[in-house]
């Protein structure tokens, strides 16, 4: 191992070895450098700052201190971009096709800048969603060493004496529909539910990946609940730089951490803190990334063995700025830590292990907050992301089985190809407690892209049909979605998968209890009606969308794009 920075500086030696160094230095001293700059550390800044949305406007300030950090310490800073989407502007719309597949886009712009420009390091900044797992599929593609800087949750907005969030708006909305609100306190709540910077405030998609960074060792302990808006994270980003530094001169890399016992942590974390369904089929392609072998059964695995003890949004109370208050990360962590449920021998990108990281957090939360409970007094004594089968989805298929009262329902199939007929049939007062809605050709091929149906399942909530409507699809759910949902269904519709042979009226059954979804017709009904099936023409033929559809594995092996072997070629 190195012990110094020049001898492991791969830019520095790619630079003054050969015939290369004189145009290769020229376009270095073009942008400022000096003679001195050319021995020192060269680390990528991955900046997901945009004004495209609020989980990655406030995220300049943390690349600039970042940038900071390393200049401080020895290094030469190389800033260069990543796109966002923003899932909660695009949900309901043609754009939310785009979400997953800027997971991709993010990935592929860190491997190619990391490798392209031959850095030493790469510190992320991201913020929303997909720039979570992007980020980190990127950094172990490059497998150089690597941080990442969460841009931090958003503060709670306020209405009538209660917080709002994101997804308060989508459920207003059904609220609105139903007759229970009214058009002014509507536009009320759409004005104050985002009072400013950061990512969505409950324990959905981004902030249950931040916290499942910080729980595998590639974030630094207390970042991933921090708000954005609070100097706390500005100082967070710089030392996050600084740790990477150290990180680069002991040449502790990605692949170094994540191993299949931390990404064990990481999903005992996401069981215990009641994460997002988007965890399963993030964690699967961060897997692949990382080359540790890891199945969507692994998921049952951990949630059998893990309580819920955080009583957080979705389905709970609160927000990750209350999680952050009681605790954070750290507490949750000691906890699971304590009752064996952590691997505390893993390493962290700090050089610490898990055990010795948490070697200071008291034992038990404290007595005067609400949010983080004791393994004897957990919420749940089984995690919330259960994997259910069935003739309806041999793979696997994703539910979030926590805040029901009965996570049980066989019921007659109300079948929609698309979210906008379904959204339209709940808002027209079409669908009834008892049905089971069926949204099909949705998945990775068939949307294409996997789209998110926070718009039907909020306005489930807003009718208050949560708890007696169930509704399966082979897309995706908001990390804000809770009710009697099932996706991730796989095989999906478009790949000949047996949801695409339900027709409207059939009996489904959802069974949390058994881990069971299930077509209620004999199997030679089923293969009578999949006879002569043809799936239906891509909608997309040219550009990222068609790259997406023709490449993307099942959603139970991620819904990966480079899910290759060597005779594929």
């Amino acid at each position: 191992m190195a012990s110094n920075l020049p001898k492991i500086n791969r830019r520095s030696a790619n630079i003054t070895e050969g015939k290369s160094r004189a145009p290769n230095r020229s376009m270095y001293y073009a942008m400022g450098y000096t003679e001195g700059d050319f021995s020192k550390p060269m680390v990528g800044v991955a900046n997901g700052h945009s004004t495209i949305t609020p989980c990655n406007s406030g995220l300049q300030k943390l690349a600039d201190a970042a940038i900071a950090g390393i200049e401080e310490c020895g290094g030469k800073a190389q800033v260069f971009g990543t796109p966002t989407i923003s899932d909660g502007m695009a949900m309901g719309t043609e754009g939310m096709k785009y979400s997953l597949i800027s997971r991709e886009v993010i990935s592929d712009c860190i491997e190619t800048c990391v490798q392209g420009q031959w850095l030493d390091g790469v510190v992320v900044v991201g913020g929303c969603d997909k720039n979570m797992p992007g980020g980190m599929m990127g950094m172990l593609r490059a497998n150089v060493p690597a941080i990442y800087v969460y841009g931090g949750t958003i503060l709670p907005g306020r209405f009538q004496g209660k917080d709002l969030n994101i997804v308060s708006v989508f459920e207003a909305v059904g609220q609105n529909s139903a007759g229970n609100l009214s058009d002014a306190d509507l536009l009320e709540i759409e004005k104050r539910a985002i009072p400013g910077t950061g990512s969505c405030g409950g324990m959905y998609t981004a902030n249950t990946m931040s916290s499942a960074f910080e729980a595998i060792g590639l974030s630094l302990p207390f970042s991933s609940t921090m708000a954005n808006p609070h100097d706390e994270k500005e100082n967070s980003a710089k030392e996050s730089a600084k740790v990477l530094i150290e990180a680069i001169k002991k040449d502790l890399k990605p692949r170094d951490i994540v191993t299949r016992k931390s990404l064990e942590n990481a999903v005992a974390v996401i069981m215990a803190t009641g994460g997002s369904t988007n965890a399963v089929l993030h964690f699967l392609a961060i897997a692949h990334a990382a080359e540790v072998e890891w199945t969507i059964d692994d998921f049952e695995r951990v949630r059998r063995k893990v309580p819920v003890i955080c009583d957080l949004k979705p389905s709970g109370q609160y927000l990750a700025v209350d999680l952050h208050r009681a605790g954070g990360i750290p507490q949750v962590m000691k906890i699971l830590l304590n009752a064996g449920l952590l691997h505390g021998e893993c390493m962290t990108i700090t050089g610490k292990t898990i055990a010795e990281t948490l070697e200071n957090v008291p034992d038990t939360p404290s007595a005067d907050q609400s949010v983080i409970f004791s393994i004897d007094k957990a919420l749940y004594k089984e995690g919330h992301l259960a994997i259910l089968k069935g003739n309806l989805s041999p793979e696997g298929a994703v539910a979030k089985i926590t805040g029901l009262k009965n996570p049980v329902i066989t019921g007659p199939a109300r079948v929609f190809d698309d979210e906008q007929s379904a959204l339209k049939s709940i808002l027209g007062g079409h669908i009834v407690a008892g049905d089971v809605m069926v949204l099909r050709y949705l998945g990775p091929k068939g949307g294409p892209g996997m789209p998110e149906m926070l718009a039907p399942t909020g306005a489930l909530i807003g009718a208050g049909l949560g708890e007696t409507v169930g509704l399966i699809t082979d897309g995706r759910f908001s990390g804000g979605t809770w009710g009697m949902v099932v996706g991730h269904v796989a095989p999906e519709a478009q790949a000949g998968g047996n949801i695409a042979f339900v027709k409207e009226g059939d009996s489904i059954t959802i069974d949390a209890h058994k881990l069971l979804l299930q077509l209620n017709i004999t199997e030679e009904e089923l293969a009578e009606r999949k006879k002569g099936w043809t799936p239906p023409p891509p909608r997309y033929l040219r550009g990222v969308q068609a790259k997406f559809a023709f490449n993307a594995s099942s959603a139970s092996s991620g819904a990966v794009l480079d899910k290759f072997k060597a005779d594929d070629f």
